[in-house]
């Protein structure tokens, strides 16, 4: 995809965009309750929005869970662009600044039908599947590289 680029959302218009990919992937896609999606992490978060052209397409957040540990949440790509690589260059941009703060850990919880696309980057499973936001889900983690 030639015109596809991940950026920090560090501005308004970059997180705005992020969060109108989220919104339309959870709550409109997948009935994730809109006070669900939304959270006082949002606030501290480092956010990722994917562009095709100009177009917002994909978006993820990075937060910092302490002590060399942080967690991979809200992955999203619109449904039109998936499977074009999308979510592996937002995890890749993700995971290079995961690596570039410090962490030594990732960890997320993946959706059960996502899961082989995290195993794919690296992830492993941790424990039994559970409920959130009325979705399936595993816990999954990676360990960073270092620099």
């Amino acid at each position: 995809m030639d015109d596809l680029e991940i950026r920090v959302a560090d501005t308004d218009r970059e997180r705005e965009d992020a969060f109108a990919v989220r919104h339309e992937v959870f709550v409109e896609e997948q009935g994730v309750d809109e006070e669900l999606e939304y959270d006082e992490h949002d606030e501290t978060a480092i956010h990722f929005v994917a562009y095709g052209g100009d177009e917002p397409i994909g978006a993820a957040r990075l937060r910092d869970l302490g002590e060399g540990v942080g967690t991979v949440e809200r992955v999203a790509v619109r449904e039109s662009w998936r499977e074009n690589g999308v979510g592996r260059a937002l995890m890749a941009t993700l995971e290079e600044r995961a690596d570039a703060l410090g962490f030594v850990t990732l960890k997320l919880h993946s959706q059960t039908r996502a899961a082989p696309f995290y195993r794919e980057l690296g992830y492993e499973r941790r424990g039994a599947e559970f409920e959130e936001a009325g979705i399936p889900h595993v816990e999954m983690q990676k360990p960073l590289e270092g620099p």
